[in-house]
This record gives C-alpha cells, sequence and structure tokens, in this order.
C-alpha cells in the first residue's frame, strides 16, 4: 500500500481528509464516504446514501387510513394496535 498523505485525529475521532486524496477520490462537500477494512488497512471509497422504508406498502396504506381519520383518539396503544391490525 501507498501511502499518500496523513492526517491527525481529533479528540472527536474526526479526520480531515487530505486534500490531494479528496482531489483523487473526487469527493465534494456533501459526499458520503464508506470505510471498509481490508487486510492492508483502511478502504476509503464515495458511495450514496438512500433512504428506505421501515414500513412496507401496505403498511404505509393502513397509516395513511388512519391518519386521515378524523377525531379518532385511542384510549391505549393496545386499542390502536389492534384498530391497525383491523384496517
Amino acid at each position: 500500500m501507498t501511502i499518500l498523505e496523513t492526517a491527525k485525529m481529533t479528540t472527536k475521532g474526526q479526520i480531515t481528509i487530505p486534500n490531494r486524496v479528496r482531489k483523487l477520490l473526487r469527493l465534494k462537500q456533501g459526499i458520503s464516504v464508506a470505510f471498509g477494512l481490508s487486510k492492508d488497512g483502511v478502504v476509503l471509497m464515495p458511495c450514496e446514501v438512500t433512504a428506505k422504508s421501515p414500513y412496507t406498502p401496505k403498511e404505509w396504506e393502513k397509516i395513511e387510513k388512519l391518519a386521515s381519520g378524523k377525531g379518532r383518539t385511542y384510549h391505549s396503544t393496545h386499542a390502536a394496535k389492534v384498530h391497525l391490525d383491523t384496517l
């Protein structure tokens, strides 16, 4: 492995990626970076992060129906869950 630059870690665990390395990897402000481990050390690479919904489309339909309901209140979380299951 060829060492291009070095950097010091702050007390908060932050490291500034040296300008030379940022240019080689074409890293711009706001880009996400992935870290991996290899037998030779740490691998750093640009990546894309996408959001993944915790709900299925069917569950979203149920949630939207509940949200559109007017004035519906529940006295317990159990009652709300029972109602959700019936939708």
